[in-house]
């Protein structure tokens, strides 16, 4: 066992020593005693249009058994293509477990970036975020989604032992709250490995009212016995803070083994700080009807009293 932890440090070293001397003043250390690396991967490097960051852990066990744990970060990236970016990085993982990957994975990305930078001119729209993305931000730092804790800055990493996961849990749709011409849905599905976490967005993703929400925001929490700690993690959409928000409501409700999808159609009137607690309630009520924390009356003294919204008669036809 030391021979091998041994043998994965060295191989480690070997190629982190290599990707600075490739990568240059692209390469960076955050934290060099617990191996967190980040590299600023970009479609042209002397005048990049598509860039993106790529957060880096390395396990003790990586290359040999286990895959690093990564997290992908850029102001265009939403969900589709978030999902689309970690199947191929998960392809590379498969096809080369035991190997070194990161710059298969570095080079992969760049592929994509170029890929996106010839099919447009302009580069990102990065506008996708809300008119309302300044209201209500100057408490953000509590609900970031970028996590420094190792656990939770996993993004879709596959493991063998996920790798038999083939069935898409199963996916229960909320009751939809509409304020001013803006209509908000949670949609949750029990999961108990990341593979399911990206299933279950696939899935929600093949529905064209959903994919073209104006922001499709999640979060989830996966209990892992063996560590006894949370895998958990959130996506904004460009709903700045959101994910983070939605992220910290499961924490407080102490939800376990669940993801939960809140999908946002903008209806063209800013609402302010009420979009959160909209996103929040949506969140909250499909977790108590499905089971996962307290009673509606025990959830609102834990989180506060909200003022009553619209909600549709309809339940689950508005994703239809």
């Amino acid at each position: 066992m030391a021979a091998a932890e041994s043998d994965s440090s060295q191989r480690q070293i070997d190629e982190i020593e290599a990707l600075s001397s490739i990568y240059g003043d692209e390469w960076c250390v955050i934290d060099e005693a617990t191996r967190i690396f980040c590299i600023k991967i970009s479609d042209n490097l002397e005048k990049p249009k598509w860039t993106l960051c790529l957060q880096v852990i390395l396990p003790a066990e990586y290359p040999d058994t286990a895959p690093p744990i990564y997290q992908l970060n850029a102001p265009w990236l939403t969900g589709r293509d978030r999902v689309e970016l970690a199947n191929s990085l998960e392809e590379i993982y498969i096809q080369n477990i035991g190997e070194s990957i990161l710059y298969l994975w570095v080079e992969k990305i760049r592929e994509i970036l170029i890929e996106k930078s010839q099919l447009s001119e302009s580069g990102p729209d990065i506008n996708k975020r809300t008119e309302e993305e300044d209201v209500d931000c100057e408490d953000d730092y509590l609900f970031g989604c970028q996590s420094k804790n190792t656990i939770e800055a996993l993004d879709f990493v596959i493991t063998q032992s996920q790798s038999d996961v083939e069935e898409v849990p199963p996916i229960k749709h909320g009751v939809p709250i509409t304020d001013r011409r803006s209509t908000f849905q949670a949609h949750l599905a029990p999961v108990v490995f990341l593979k399911q976490v990206k299933m279950v967005l696939s899935k929600l993703y093949e529905n064209k009212k959903i994919a073209n929400a104006t922001h499709n925001i999640y979060a989830y929490r996966i209990y892992c016995e063996d560590r006894q700690t949370f895998l958990q993690d959130c996506e904004d959409d460009g709903e700045t803070a959101a994910g983070g928000r939605l992220l910290h409501l499961m924490q407080i409700l102490n939800v376990q083994n669940v993801l939960v999808v809140v999908s946002r159609w903008y209806g063209g009137i800013l609402l302010g700080p009420d979009r959160f607690k909209h996103i929040n309630n949506c969140a909250r009520n499909i977790l108590v009807e499905e089971n996962y924390t307290n009673s509606p009356e025990e959830s609102s003294k834990q989180l506060g009293k909200n003022k009553r919204v619209r909600k549709d008669k309809k339940k689950s036809e508005h994703y239809t």
